[in-house]
């Protein structure tokens, strides 16, 4: 997908096509090298990168890597690419520099390997004036740094000038070619793409599907409906409010021997709405017992309960509820929850108790 925008804004690429199955695959012409497509870097190290020269070798490494697992990460698709001639590896990157407010374009002469692990010394780093942009006099600072020929120069300016546009255009946080190889007959071209869109910008680019493979259904749909929800072993369904209050109920669920079933971040809401569709989507996941523990700022405790009562008779919710309200209007919401039959705490530590409880019972 980063080299379909790369190609787009007139960064050179390998020839290439991506497979999903053996039937997928084209005859060899010339060697080809066979890439998992994971979230991953350090994939070559990990075995997620192979080379053929052949039919039947692509037909042996598209077998054996297809539906392997590399580093925890389940193979579903491959890019297979013409192999290149390399003569030299380099690295280039563009960047959001949070604390100065402004792009950097960070290159070095040592390409192929993590840019952590390359001296201070041999790389460039040049922050781009937001305003002014980019100009051929950055190109030409970083060509001289590079020390490369006039042609090789002229090349990789235009590179440079076309990554400064995707990451402008299409709301980057980082756009990084890890080699930017410059081949025997000496043309450079991006072996390799890594491109981070801003999540807040996705609204701009429907046209970018930016789905994680390893995401289950749920969590995919979970995603489409805007909320930060993740998939576990456990049997207990959570609902919490902000990341940090979430990740405290996984932690103490477990220190009491709980088993959660999901991270469900209700974020900050004072919607009935938004907590009814929280609970349809961790009753999708089957819980046998539900924990909901809110601190009320942004989101009202009153709220909260209304959707919580409106969820228990719009999905006939037979599991075990447990809530936690603290915060504006928390004594409002422990009264409506208690009308309906609801257990509801002020402290977290005595709902983790109960729901855990009610587990064990059950």
């Amino acid at each position: 997908m980063g080299k379909e925008l790369f190609r787009e804004y007139g960064v050179p690429t390998p020839n290439g096509y991506v497979v999903e199955s053996q039937s997928d695959l084209k005859p060899v012409t010339h060697p080809v090298v066979v890439k998992s497509q994971i979230l991953l870097g350090g994939r070559g190290k990990s075995g997620g990168i192979k080379f053929a020269n052949n039919d039947e070798e692509l037909k042996n490494y598209t077998q054996q890597l297809l539906g392997s697992q590399v580093r925890g990460y389940t193979v579903t698709k491959l890019l297979i690419e013409d192999k290149i001639e390399i003569e030299k590896e380099i690295y280039v990157s563009i960047a959001l520099n949070r604390a100065e407010r402004k792009p950097i374009i960070i290159a070095s002469r040592n390409g192929g390997v993590e840019i952590e692990s390359v001296p201070e010394n041999k790389i460039i780093k040049v922050l781009i004036d937001p305003l002014l942009g980019y100009s051929p006099f950055i190109g030409r600072q970083i060509t001289e740094f590079l020390e490369l020929d006039k042609e090789k120069s002229r090349q990789f300016m235009k590179i440079v000038e076309s990554l400064y546009r995707l990451f402008k255009v299409e709301d980057c946080e980082l756009v990084e070619i890890n080699p930017l190889v410059i081949t025997k007959d000496g043309k450079i071209i991006a072996a390799d793409s890594k491109v981070i869109i801003n999540n807040d910008a996705l609204y701009r680019h429907r046209e970018i599907n930016v789905t994680d493979p390893e995401k289950t259904p749920l969590e995919i749909e979970a995603q489409e409906k805007g909320y930060a929800f993740v998939e576990l072993q456990g049997d207990i369904g959570v609902i919490a409010n902000g990341a940090g209050l979430t990740m405290a109920t996984l932690d103490a669920l477990t220190l009491h021997r709980g088993r959660p079933r999901n991270f469900l971040d209700l974020g900050g809401t004072d919607s009935v709405d938004i907590v009814v569709n929280a609970f349809d989507l961790v009753l999708k996941a089957k819980p046998v017992a539900i924990l909901v523990n809110i601190f009320g700022g942004v989101t009202k405790c009153d709220t909260v309960a209304n959707g919580i009562v409106e969820a228990k008779k719009r999905f006939n919710i037979k599991q075990p509820i447990v809530v936690r309200l603290s915060g504006v209007n928390e004594e409002e919401g422990r009264g409506i929850l208690k009308e309906n039959g609801i257990d509801a705490f002020s402290q977290m530590m005595p709902a983790i108790e109960a729901v855990v409880k009610k587990v064990g019972e059950n």
